[in-house]
């Protein structure tokens, strides 16, 4: 009885995987699970950190769970010290679990390394030159370029006392509220 319920947990946890993964070849340009605000799917993570990346209640990772629970308690019952029920469910339980995190932890390991962004680390501009682009008028807002990690970005900034400063000047980043940079005058 125990072997026939591994094989169907081995089997419908591979069925889940190999059809999501046609189905996921074969669709994927369709419109599913987005998350409003990130642009990325609802599989992107549990979280609200906006971040490419597996969650662990993921269907592909729930399948693996599923059929790695399947396929250590087909091996532990044909171990004859693990064949009772009692012991195996147990150990593929745990193997199973092992095995899923393990699959979570490359594959956020994958994310994080393939899903790097060009976009400019705001809280490492303090103190960083900028030019000038758009002239800066008294109290109000102007636009300035400047580089980090070899990329040119522009913002919209206003001087921290409120002066004007011609196009062309440099200026240094004092701080960054929102998109709101504050500069002064070098």
């Amino acid at each position: 009885m125990a072997f026939t319920i591994y094989c169907i947990f081995l089997g419908s946890g591979l069925l889940f995987v190999l059809v999501s993964a046609v189905a996921g070849h074969l669709l994927g340009d369709a419109d599913h699970g987005h998350v409003g605000g990130s642009g990325g799917h609802a599989e992107a993570g549990a979280d609200t950190s906006d971040m490419p990346g597996v969650s662990a209640f993921s269907h592909t990772i729930l399948a693996a769970f599923v059929a790695a629970v399947g396929g250590f308690g087909l091996i532990f019952t044909e171990i004859p010290a693990t064949s009772s029920p009692m012991i195996s469910a147990p150990l593929a339980a745990v193997c199973g679990g092992l095995g899923a995190g393990g699959l979570l932890y490359v594959l956020r390991q994958l994310f994080q390394h393939t899903q790097s962004s060009s976009e400019s680390k705001v809280g490492t501009l303090v103190g960083t030159s900028a030019t000038v682009l758009t002239p800066i008028p008294q109290h109000a807002v102007g636009e300035i370029a400047y580089v980090q990690a070899g990329s040119r970005y522009t913002a919209p900034a206003r001087t921290e006392s409120g002066a004007a400063v011609a196009a062309g000047q440099t200026v240094r980043i004092n701080r960054v509220v929102g998109t709101q940079f504050y500069v002064v005058p070098i």
